[in-house]
């Protein structure tokens, strides 16, 4: 579809990260009405060269995030002024930076309002603490009321906090209360995901717990001997110790440790099954589970999902349409098997 960009604003992410947004005329596009598209970085600004009131085309990548692909030189009037990424923070006016060979522009301020909420939102996400009811618009009055300022503090919330803030009444904030007190027990492998550590997503996370019993031990654990841990690396060793290291972040994990939070690793036994300690990869469509099923019930069995096959992989599980991964792990003969035989592997 064709629209035209009425603004550029910027938005700050949990890691500090501006992302350039374009407001859009609102068009319709693959069933739904779209009115903003994300713009990336200014690098991406600066390829597609959008400005201010210029007629721009846009679609759905994968049918579901809006995107520029181009600007339609051919209907810009004048000579509109180019965008620039902002030198401080648009949200908390602290100055940003931009790291030699990245992209990225960041704000500096950990405490910045906007990293603030966004970062506890990520705690509170699926995949993360699990944390069913604290939403955006939750923490949003939670953070602007200062009972909220790291997602330390989510633990001392009391029903007092939360009867008085809209759409919360007596039943959904004991509703809450309970979602929150449930997830002290979410396993080390969510908690440091939860964590927000820049490069840290939930697989270097099952990684990490499971090469270090506790977050003392990752405390640690110096640069040196965090590159060597397999799928971590210099780039993540440095984001974690970096994060682990400052001030602030280890005051708020101490609210976690002091609100029983579990910062340490399973004391039971690895399970003895047929996938255990073995690296696996899925690649295709399953028709019995999702990917994120898949991926569970192998780590489940006390195996290890990979992303891509390599001499070190133990198992391929091949589904409908297999990519590359498969005639990849044909090519270095590594054993595969169809979506029948995982299942009964499984016992299921």
């Amino acid at each position: 579809a064709t629209t035209v960009v009425t603004d550029i604003i910027v938005q700050v992410g949990r890691t500090g990260k501006l992302t350039p947004v374009a407001i859009l005329e609102p068009v319709p596009v693959s069933g739904s009405t779209v009115s903003r598209a994300t713009l990336h970085n200014q690098d991406e600004v600066e390829r597609l060269d959008v400005r201010l009131r210029d007629t721009v085309m846009i679609e759905k990548g994968g049918d579901v995030i809006p995107k520029v692909v181009k600007v339609v030189r051919g209907k810009r009037r004048g000579r509109p002024r180019r965008f620039r990424m902002p030198d401080r923070c648009p949200v908390c006016g602290e100055p940003v930076s931009r790291a030699e060979g990245e992209v990225d522009v960041r704000c500096e301020n950990m405490a910045c309002p906007a990293q603030v909420k966004r970062s506890i939102e990520h705690f509170a996400s699926r995949g993360a603490m699990d944390i069913e009811g604290l939403g955006t618009a939750l923490i949003d009055q939670l953070a602007a009321s200062g009972t909220v300022k790291d997602y330390g503090d989510v633990y001392a919330l009391t029903a007092e906090d939360l009867v008085s803030l809209e759409r919360m009444g007596e039943k959904s904030s004991e509703k809450l209360l309970r979602a929150i007190d449930g997830s002290r027990e979410r396993p080390f492998a969510n908690v440091l995901f939860a964590l927000g550590i820049r490069h840290v997503g939930a697989r270097v996370a099952e990684v990490l717990a499971e090469h270090y019993p506790s977050m003392d031990a990752l405390k640690a654990a110096p640069v040196a001997e965090l590159s060597q841990v397999p799928e971590v690396g210099p780039a993540i060793a440095s984001s974690v110790a970096t994060f682990l290291g400052t001030t602030r972040n280890r005051r708020v994990i101490e609210k976690l440790a002091k609100a029983g939070v579990r910062l340490h690793g399973s004391s039971k036994k690895p399970r003895k099954t047929p996938l255990a300690g073995k690296t696996v990869v899925l690649t295709g469509a399953l028709e019995s589970m999702t990917r994120e099923e898949a991926r569970a019930a192998v780590v489940a069995a006390a195996g290890r999902v990979a992303s891509s096959v390599s001499s070190k992989t133990d198992l391929v599980v091949v589904g409908n349409e297999p990519g590359s991964k498969y005639r990849k792990a044909m090519e270095l003969g590594v054993d595969t098997m169809d979506e029948r035989a995982f299942r009964a592997l499984l016992g299921r």
